[in-house]
């Protein structure tokens, strides 16, 4: 949970997470799809696919017991060589070398290597430092040091160099060059997608789609999606091109709305919501069909469709964009009331 999310967005998942499933094996045994539902709101999905499958894997493989060796360790879903050598030095004694995002920035400045972590060179001359500083006895409270000093007095913005118990030995303090090491990631253009999604509601019941188990909210419930181009990303209008899409695949779906031009849709204010390497703009219609134009059973037996209560939504394995979504609509429509 704590790869690439904060501490303090972390500790109300975590606890709620570990209470759901108190050990490796209770997480091994569950459906991936009560394990999505407790990671809903986190973001990078592949995270919790990860961790589930990497259970299943102790359990099988290992007797449910966590492996200390960190071949091993390397070797589970979602486990690269940083988070195995924490495991390892940790939970185990193992002495082993760590360098995530808060240890890198201190190994930078304190041995004055400039450059963007990132990038393979430094990468690797960051590991040989870190390979080379490990003590071989008392791992535990040097790892947990470095990870606490780079999440608190070594800090990516206002560093605390006063307060720092290693300053007299720091390159980059000595250099005054605090504030460019290490360096930043290049910056590059953000591309940008766009998709029309319906909401489609029947009895206060939205239609949901299971995403693929791979990709972008792999797994997750999800809204009928259909891919526009920027130029068809009109707020409010319905462009020929994504009126016959969306005809399409409600026909394809025997779901029979109104025969008018506009069949029936209601645009949605449009949100954008940003991935790791590209920004999404999401145009809503919505459709409320009567009981003669659906109903309830259709695609029950498939596992993938769901009619979901809107009391339902909240709690459910949802991409965040999606469940703010339906939230929204459902607090204007009792605000309408």
């Amino acid at each position: 949970m704590l790869q690439q999310t904060q501490v303090a967005t972390v500790i109300p998942y975590f606890l709620k997470f570990t209470a759901e499933f108190g050990n490796v094996s209770e997480l091994a045994q569950a459906p991936l799809e009560r394990v999505l539902q407790h990671w809903s709101g986190l973001g990078y999905y592949s995270r919790a696919r990860n961790l589930h499958r990497c259970a299943q894997q102790v359990v099988e493989r290992f007797g449910s017991v966590f492996p200390s060796d960190l071949q091993a360790l390397e070797s589970l879903p979602g486990i690269g060589r940083s988070t195995a050598a924490a495991i390892a030095a940790l939970a185990f004694g193992v002495p082993a070398a760590i360098l995530d995002g808060n240890v890198k920035r201190v190994m930078a400045r304190h041995f004055g290597i400039a450059g963007y972590p990132g990038d393979s060179p430094v990468q690797k001359q960051l590991w040989a430092v870190a390979q080379r500083e490990r003590p071989i006895e008392s791992i535990e409270p040097y790892t947990q040091g470095l990870m606490d000093l780079g999440a608190s007095l070594c800090s990516r913005t206002r560093p605390q160099c006063e307060r720092c118990p290693v300053q007299a030995s720091c390159v980059a303090l000595a250099q005054n060059s605090v504030s460019t090491i290490p360096g930043k990631k290049p910056r590059t253009s953000s591309p940008k997608r766009f998709c029309a999604v319906l909401l489609i509601e029947l009895n206060r019941h939205f239609l949901l789609l299971r995403r693929p188990p791979t990709g972008i909210w792999g797994g997750l419930w999800s809204l009928p999606e259909f891919a526009i181009a920027a130029s068809e990303f009109s707020a409010g209008e319905l462009t020929p091109r994504t009126r016959a899409l969306i005809s399409a695949w409600l026909i394809d779906n025997n779901l029979h709305v109104p025969g008018a031009a506009s069949l029936g849709l209601v645009a949605i204010a449009p949100i954008e919501h940003q991935f790791t390497h590209f920004r999404l703009g999401i145009q809503p219609w919505r459709i409320r069909l009567q009981p003669s134009q659906g109903t309830l059973a259709i695609n029950a037996a498939e596992p993938g469709a769901v009619w979901m209560p809107m009391d339902d939504v909240l709690g459910a394995a949802l991409p965040k964009p999606v469940k703010t979504l339906l939230l929204r609509e459902s607090f204007s429509q009792k605000t309408a009331r």
